[in-house]
Parts: C-alpha cells; sequence; structure tokens
C-alpha cells in the first residue's frame, strides 16, 4: 500500500520488499480493492523478501510496523539509521534523516505500528489503506 502511494505522488524510486514474504505472490484482492478505492493501482505488484542490497541502495527504509524495524536491526544493523516506521518518520522527520539517532531510538508499537488488516474483511484494508496514503502524503510534503 504504501508502495503504491509513493510510487503516485513521484520524484521518488520505490522498492517495495517485505521481511518474511512467500516470493511472487500478487497483492490480495482486498489490498487491490482497497487502493482502487482510492485511485491507486499497482498491477505488477509481487511479493518478494527485502535483500541486503535494496536496503544498502535505499535513501530511507519505511516500514510499517515496529516489528520490521526489529527485524533490519538485527538481519542489517549497518543500514538501521535510516529505517524507521513511517509513523516515527511522519512525527520526527524534520532534516537529515542521521541526525534522528534511528538505529538507538526505543521503538513502540502503542503509536508506530499501522494495524496490519491481514485476515480481516474489505472495511478493514479500505481503512488501512486510508491511512497508509495520509501518512504518505504527510512523509512526502515532509521530504519536499
Amino acid at each position: 500500500m504504501a508502495g503504491a502511494a509513493i510510487a503516485e505522488l513521484g520524484g521518488h524510486d520505490v522498492v517495495t520488499a517485505g521481511t518474511f514474504v512467500v516470493e511472487g505472490q500478487p497483492m490480495s484482492w482486498r489490498t487491490r480493492d482497497a487502493l482502487a478505492g482510492l485511485g491507486l493501482a499497482a498491477p505488477a505488484h509481487r511479493s518478494r523478501q527485502v535483500a541486503s542490497a535494496d536496503l544498502e541502495a535505499a535513501d530511507l527504509v519505511v516500514a510499517l510496523a515496529v516489528e520490521h524495524v526489529q527485524w533490519v536491526r538485527r538481519q542489517h544493523p549497518h543500514v538501521a539509521w535510516k529505517t524507521a516506521t513511517l509513523r516515527r518518520l511522519v512525527r520526527d522527520h524534520r532534516g537529515d534523516v542521521a541526525a534522528l539517532g534511528l538505529a538507538e531510538v526505543e521503538l513502540d508499537p502503542s503509536w508506530e505500528d499501522v494495524e496490519d488488516p491481514g485476515g480481516g474483511e474489505l472495511p478493514d484494508f479500505e481503512r488501512c489503506a486510508a491511512e497508509v496514503v495520509a501518512l504518505v502524503g504527510e512523509l512526502h510534503q515532509i521530504l519536499s
């Protein structure tokens, strides 16, 4: 969802990948329909596991949940300094990413996580998509 929203804004190269995926799967029909309801699409999307090269090449690694940031910290600690949840970036980013101290910041799932709608019904996915698109819009304004 975040990748589709960021790509729609333009001006950024977007690579999406997950921390624990089944490679090559298309997005669920609920995700597709929730995005379509917001005028977004990612028809070529296929799931893929994040690779070290993806993380190293990224200027910023945006996660939707604390557990994703924790995974990066464990598996790829050398890029932890540029990895954060979308909500934290929206709240805290006002300039240089390195100045945020992201590798050491205490993570807090009580406010940082975007609730995963997986297993839910279409309205759950629609709420999630609306939240992600709004947060991506806020981050885009901050970074522009």
